[in-house]
């Protein structure tokens, strides 16, 4: 079975997030699923995604079948879950002052997915995503971290890192060379 990639960021977050797709090959076979804290505004972060990446971008919506091969981004003011072989999305209560958030989306890809989930932390303001990567690493799967000292807004990171013990905490062409090794 291929991975299941969950990613969080917030400020900051979108270069490291541009930089780590634009470097993924094109034969990717994992599932990758963003959170970027968005709120409820309009967002073009799918397209932007697509002008770099070599695979297929979209915002997820309720119900979506996960394949192999794509990148789905939370869409404003929706928490995004997953479940086996699809993608949930709701307006629950918002998570961390926020919605989109990012531990609904790992602690719902840890507990159907287990040690295939692959968690990456990035650059942003809060602690979101943290508990999420404590469950993905109760469950078996990899936590990564953005090396806080070249984050823009180490936060997140610095949360993340004092909350599980990441498997590492790495820059983000070093991510990018750990989630290869790990698809293949």
């Amino acid at each position: 079975m291929d991975a299941i990639v969950v990613i969080a960021g917030s400020a900051g977050g979108f270069e490291a997030l541009r930089r780590f797709v634009t470097a993924l090959p094109t034969r990717c076979t994992a599932s990758f699923f963003i959170v970027i804290h968005i709120g409820s505004n309009p967002s073009v972060l799918p397209s932007l995604l697509a002008r770099t990446a070599g695979l297929h971008s979209a915002f997820a919506y309720d119900g979506a079948p996960i394949e192999a091969g794509r990148i789905y981004v939370a869409p404003p003011d929706h928490h995004m879950l997953l479940e086996p072989s699809r993608v949930r999305l709701n307006q629950g209560p918002k998570v961390h002052h926020t919605r989109p958030a990012a531990d609904p989306l790992f602690i719902s890809a840890a507990k159907v997915y287990g040690e295939r989930v692959i968690g990456i932390v990035l650059s942003g303001g809060g602690s979101d995503g943290a508990d999420g990567l404590r469950e993905i690493k109760e469950h078996g799967g990899t936590a990564l971290v953005q090396r806080p000292q070249h984050a823009s807004t180490p936060s997140m990171p610095l949360s993340a890192i004092a909350a599980v013990h990441p498997d590492a905490v790495l820059s983000i062409s070093e991510i990018v060379q750990c989630v290869v090794a790990l698809c293949s």
